[in-house]
């Protein structure tokens, strides 16, 4: 089950169902061509991070997966609406031994965050906020995506962390909130449609940029302006 939140957020409002996903404009390509997009994952240790990237790259569940040391570093090139998009995925270690290191490079250039939790494990998502704040230390712009996924939804028995619970967190921040398994074969589409959804966002936005108007442009602005402006005496 993916859940998504869709509460004053109209930016991630494009979900991809089934039907997207079966057709030509989520195929991987390989073309220099593609616009390239830097997402980071993040979250404690053993929520899942590396089984979520790898099943998304992969199409597979990694079993047993060894802790990452540093960063892992996965990437797909799809098709979205003719353009092909070539997504890096950051791969970062949760445990504080393995980051002090590589953590300036994490942020760098970074287009989009995905911030995982494991849904059994009540620990991890009370980080959240703390791995949130690590964002802002690092200057992060705001504009920058932010998403919340809660890993492990497969083992509904242990689950500690309700969606509820996770909605008023994302809700707070302002974040989508996305529920799903990694393990779960099931589940594949769904965490297809997590990335894809972040990546028709990144390939939509166009910052906007303003062109300073140079000193002989004001003048000849304000030139202008007395010339219409009419005379009142």
């Amino acid at each position: 089950m993916a859940i998504e939140n869709t509460t004053g957020n109209n930016e991630f409002a494009t979900i991809y169902t089934r039907d997207n996903l079966a057709n030509d404009s989520c195929q991987e390509y390989d073309s220099p061509q593609a616009r390239v997009f830097k997402i980071i994952v993040i979250g404690d240790s053993n929520v899942g991070k590396t089984c979520l990237t790898y099943r998304f790259c992969g199409g597979k569940f990694l079993k047993n997966p060894e802790a990452t040391i540093g960063v892992d570093f996965r990437e797909r090139t799809l098709q979205l609406e003719g353009e092909n998009i070539k997504l890096q995925i950051w791969d970062t270690a949760g445990q504080e031994r393995f980051r002090k290191s590589m953590v300036e490079h994490y942020y760098r250039n970074v287009h989009a965050i995905i911030f995982v939790y494991d849904v059994t494990s009540l620990s991890s998502f009370e980080s959240l906020p703390e791995w949130i704040e690590e964002c802002s230390r690092h200057s992060v712009p705001p504009m920058v995506p932010r998403i919340l996924v809660g890993n492990k939804c497969d083992l509904r028995g242990a689950r500690e962390v309700s969606t509820f619970v996770a909605q008023r967190l994302a809700d707070s921040y302002n974040f989508p909130l996305f529920e799903t398994s990694a393990r779960d074969p099931a589940e594949k589409e769904h965490v297809d449609a997590i990335f894809l959804t972040l990546a028709y966002r990144l390939k939509n936005h166009k910052p906007l940029r303003l062109k300073q108007p140079s000193e002989s442009n004001f003048i000849q602005l304000a030139g202008e302006q007395e010339e219409k402006t009419p005379c009142l005496c």
